[in-house]
Formats: structure tokens, C-alpha cells, sequence
């Protein structure tokens, strides 16, 4: 039976809208408890929900991406990545991350720094804000080798801004050529900043590239053991760690990002927890829809606005950048991919 619109969304959607309800209650308790008052409870409640929509709009790449490698995977490691890396998304990279960043910057123990984050919220944003220039730097670098990597492709026959497109292809058998780019990247932004940021800066971004490397290698060594043990499995665990590292590098600017509109801990968890049940959500429906075979630009607009993202959080080591323009600055390059993906399937039809 063909599902309606609205029976779709809901099927897709409904354990995001569950989260979303619970998770607005939550901060309007919350905002009762640490204010007693009405008005910080909604004041609370909308950071919530304004921070759900800024997690979502920052994510609509990530989604994509997700996708786009979970077609690849066995239908038992689709599952577990939906179910657990969910859990590591929500908890892990909204709430243990943030309090790792704590502990390492202020050189205190995990419990001190949840406490600070309780009591002492303005000295915890604080801490969290020195820590941006190397967590810039090292998601940016992670981030940018996602994206040349789709383009970088011999493979690649697909070429949405194909003058450019085509001729990064036919590069792809110089090996090591997205390395090159991305350190001549890292090298010219480095000469941008102050000389005492400079040695910083440098050492996260060449960590972001060793753990890229570390990810790729270690992904294909453990998706080959496992095709050894399973004829024809492919896209396992190795493939369901890329896609962690690769979420928890999405998230480094969101997660900075929260700060601005709340120094509580556990108000952006909440907030950021349901952005993220939506991007699950989104992943789930581009995959059993085809979506991403439908519309044939989609995964380019994506890692466009994946390398846009990396170079904004390159250029944020320099100047401040608000969250909205890298949140539309992604969901525009999506968008004029998916337009000129429904152009390009309507003169197809039109001709066949």
C-alpha cells in the first residue's frame, strides 16, 4: 500500500518528534527548577528548540554523507550504526565530548568538570572557548579530506559542476593529491594567525589529517578481515567507525556553536539530542527511498557544503562567523543541488 505525505513523514519521523516532545519538557523542567520561575521555563525551552533547529540545519550534509555510505553497508551494520551510533552521537558527542574538552584544557577529573558544568556554567563556556582553535582546526582538516576525497575520484562519472568537477577526477591517480591540498590549505591559514596560535594550530590540523588516515586505513583492514570471515560482506565495522569519527566531526561546530545560546551543559545536550534524532531520521529515509539515486546531484551539493564547512571552520580561527551562515551556507548548496537534480530528471523524461 503507497503511503500519503503525511503517513511517511510520520513513519520516518515519529521517534524524533517522541525525542522532540520529551526533550522540550525536560527543558522546561529545567528552566523551573534553576530559575522558579514561568519565564525561565520557556526561556529554556526555546533555547531547546532553537538549538534543535541550528543542530539540524547544521546537518542536513551530514545526513547525506551518512547515507551515501550506509547503502554500502550489510543490512546488520545498518542497523547497529542506527541504533548505537545514535546513542554515541546523542551521549557521546553532546555530553561526553564537551566535558572531555573540560578535562583536558583545565587539567581537572571528569567529575570536577561535570560539576563545573552544573554549578560554575560561565567558567565552563569559558574553557570550552579557548579550547575552539584546535578543535577548529582539527575538524576542519578531518572534514576537508571527506569532502576532496568524493571528487578526487577516478571512478567518479556523475559531474554536477563538471569544468571543475571532471578535472579533479582525472587528477585522482596522483596519489596523495588531497593530502597536498589540504596541508597547502592548512599552511595558508596557519601564516593568517597570530605567531603564538600558529604552533597550535599547526599540531590539531596535522592530528585531524593522522586520524582521517588512521580511520581509512584501519577501516579497510577491519572490512577486509570481516569479508574473510562473511563472503561478501562489506561496509562493516570499518565503515561504522568512519561514520563515527565522521559525525563526531560534524558536531565539533555545533557543539562550540551552543555556547552562544547557552552555557548549560545539559541544556545543549538536550537540545543538540534532538537535532540528531532528526539527522537519524533523515539518514533513514534518504537510504530506503533511494532518495540519493532519484536525485543525482544530491552528494555533490553535500560535499560542497562539506568542504564549505571545513574552510568555515578554518576562517573561524581568525574571525567569529555566526552558526546561521554555516548553516544556510550547507542548506543552500544542497538545495540548488536538488534543483538542478529535478532539472535535470525532467529534461531526461522530456527526451525519453
Amino acid at each position: 500500500m503507497r503511503r500519503g505525505p503525511a503517513s511517511t513523514l510520520l513513519h520516518y519521523f515519529l521517534w524524533a518528534f517522541i525525542v522532540t516532545g520529551l526533550g522540550l519538557v525536560l527543558g522546561a523542567v529545567l528552566g523551573w527548577q534553576t530559575t522558579g520561575t514561568w519565564n525561565g521555563a520557556l526561556t529554556i525551552f526555546f533555547i531547546c528548540a532553537v538549538l534543535a533547529v541550528l543542530e539540524i540545519s547544521l546537518s542536513f550534509d551530514n545526513a547525506i554523507v551518512n547515507a551515501n555510505k550506509l547503502k554500502e553497508m550489510t543490512p546488520k551494520w545498518q542497523r547497529r550504526f542506527l541504533t548505537w551510533g545514535i546513542l554515541i552521537a546523542v551521549f557521546g558527542m553532546r555530553i561526553v565530548f564537551p566535558l572531555l574538552i573540560v578535562v583536558i584544557a583545565a587539567g581537572v577529573g571528569p567529575w570536577e568538570a561535570l560539576v563545573m558544568a552544573a554549578a560554575r556554567p560561565e567558567d565552563y563556556a569559558h574553557i570550552m572557548e579557548t579550547a575552539h582553535l584546535p578543535i577548529a582546526a582539527f575538524g576542519g582538516t578531518f572534514l576537508m579530506m571527506v569532502g576532496l576525497g568524493f571528487f578526487f575520484d577516478s571512478d567518479k562519472d556523475v559531474h554536477w559542476v563538471t569544468w571543475l568537477e571532471a578535472r579533479m577526477s582525472s587528477y585522482a591517480a596522483v596519489r596523495g593529491i588531497e593530502v597536498a591540498v589540504v596541508l597547502l590549505v592548512i599552511l595558508a591559514f596557519q601564516r593568517l594567525l597570530p605567531e603564538a596560535q600558529q604552533m597550535t594550530f599547526l599540531t590539531a590540523a596535522i592530528w585531524g589529517l593522522v586520524t582521517f588516515l588512521v580511520v581509512e586505513v584501519a577501516g579497510g583492514l577491519l572490512d577486509r578481515k570481516e569479508a574473510a570471515l562473511q563472503a561478501g560482506a562489506r561496509g562493516g565495522v570499518g565503515a561504522f567507525l568512519y561514520l563515527e569519527v565522521l559525525d563526531a566531526s560534524f558536531s565539533f561546530d555545533g557543539v562550540i556553536g551552543a555556547f552562544a545560546l547557552s552555557q548549560n551543559l545539559f541544556v545543549i545536550a538536550i537540545g543538540l539530542g534532538i537535532g540528531a534524532m532528526y539527522v537519524r531520521s533523515m539518514t533513514i529515509m534518504l537510504v530506503e527511498k533511494g532518495t540519493l539515486a532519484e536525485y543525482r546531484y544530491l552528494e555533490h551539493g553535500a560535499f560542497y557544503a562539506i568542504i564549505a564547512l571545513s574552510v568555515i571552520m578554518f576562517a573561524q580561527s581568525l574571525v567569529h562567523i555566526p552558526e546561521v551562515i554555516t548553516g544556510l551556507a550547507g542548506a543552500a548548496l544542497i538545495g540548488v543541488s536538488f534543483w538542478s537534480s529535478v532539472r535535470w530528471n525532467r529534461r531526461n523524461t522530456a527526451a525519453g
